[in-house]
């Protein structure tokens, strides 16, 4: 039988949320601690597919996700410059009846507060704010950590859910070595209102040379989501919320078609970011400590999963613990059932950074050429192609 466990959980994040309610779900007392003061409206637009929406369903927040989310019609790649369309194929009622959920595009703070309000109502999950963890220490099966203020919290098992820059994953295996991409990533978020040439209400992605760009759109339509990534050979800083300037985009995406020019002459502001690699971890777990999410397989951005991963362990960790058997047993079991998915997403996305960058006129007509004749003849290929991610149901028995 399942024994109930005090779990602490670092990081407010989407994976330490939909951990905390996994892992409440399952009878265990949660302690949920976010470095922040307050749980604030950051980032911008995310794409959660069906594997993750799957999870978010069983958790019973699909109907309240849905008043908040973009359906997009459908999966779109067109010319940067000329915004002809490559390929097109469709998404909305596809997803569904090919994959068994939605596909959502998502505001991150519109996720965020729908998870962060059914914790606040669960009388098992605690939540603290300000609460930034200095370091842990394991005695026997025991686990305490210490916050930067002195504090001290233990409890059965402490879950690192801190994202990229992890201090749990800091402690546990030393300092990692990213390595950049040799990309930067630009994001940004508009009114649809402002907007004369809104972007189309797909999944879209604008091809170009040396760089590439994607469109959708968030809040059952009202906002419009930007995000380009740029090759650069010189980038040392790793942020999220690196503010750049509008010149610089500009000047990035000069001369590109309307809808992507007048989104970046009419954005508030637009936040910058190197994209760096991080090889795959040998382990996730050392005793009554685990890693979830970015922690442990930070993803670059160019299959939408960063999200999706977490919220997936999220899952599987819960079902793991609930079984018998060592607790380190029951870690491994966790690690053995995500690791090597977790791994090919990470590398997929990887491949997937220039797949749109081709530079010359014959490289361009030897890759997209193919696709345009693909998605025209056989667009079933094409969704086949993403079955493995959009399929999956870690939910299923």
């Amino acid at each position: 039988p399942n024994t109930m466990m005090k779990i602490i959980i670092c990081g407010g994040g989407i994976g330490g949320l939909t951990a905390a309610l996994c892992l409440a779900r399952s009878g265990h007392q949660i302690t949920l601690l976010e470095q922040a003061p307050a749980f604030e409206e950051v980032g911008a637009g995310l794409q959660v597919s069906p594997n993750g929406m799957k999870v978010l369903r069983a958790l019973g927040l699909e109907d309240e996700l849905a008043k908040l989310a973009f359906e997009p019609e459908q999966i779109e790649l067109r010319f940067g410059v000329s915004g002809q369309v490559i390929f097109d194929i469709p998404l909305r009622e596809k997803a569904k009846s090919r994959w068994g959920a939605p596909y959502f595009h998502l505001h991150r703070a519109d996720l965020l507060g729908v998870l962060l309000a059914a914790a606040m109502a669960r009388p098992d999950i605690q939540i603290a704010t300000d609460a930034r963890i200095e370091e842990y220490t394991v005695q026997g099966d025991r686990v305490t950590i210490e916050l930067t203020d002195g504090r001290l919290i233990g409890g059965d098992l402490l879950v690192g859910a801190d994202g990229l820059h992890s201090v749990v994953r800091g402690q546990m295996l030393g300092a990692d070595a990213p390595v950049f991409t040799g990309c930067v990533a630009w994001r940004g978020v508009v009114d649809i209102e402002r907007l004369d040439v809104p972007p189309p209400p797909t999944a879209c992605a604008w091809v170009g040379r040396g760089k590439h760009a994607v469109t959708y759109r968030l809040r059952g339509g009202s906002l419009a989501n930007f995000v380009g990534i740029v090759e650069r050979d010189d980038w040392t800083k790793e942020s999220w919320s690196a503010e750049g300037a509008r010149a610089e985009i500009a000047s990035d995406f000069a001369g590109w078609d309307p809808v992507i020019s007048e989104l970046i002459q009419k954005g508030d502001q637009f936040f910058q970011w190197g994209l760096f690699g991080r090889a795959p971890l040998t382990h996730w777990h050392d005793g009554p400590v685990v890693l979830l999410g970015d922690a442990c397989h930070p993803m670059l951005p160019f299959l939408a999963q960063g999200s999706v991963m977490a919220i997936e362990d999220a899952w599987v960790l819960s079902k793991c613990l609930s079984g018998s058997g060592a607790l380190t047993d029951r870690l491994q079991a966790y690690q053995n059932a995500r690791l090597s998915r977790t791994t090919k997403v990470q590398a997929r996305s990887r491949q997937n950074a220039t797949t749109f960058h081709h530079r010359s006129d014959i490289t361009r007509l030897l890759n997209y050429g193919p696709m345009w004749i693909g998605a025209r003849l056989l667009p079933d290929v094409v969704h086949a192609s993403m079955d493995w991610i959009y399929g999956f149901d870690v939910t299923a028995d």
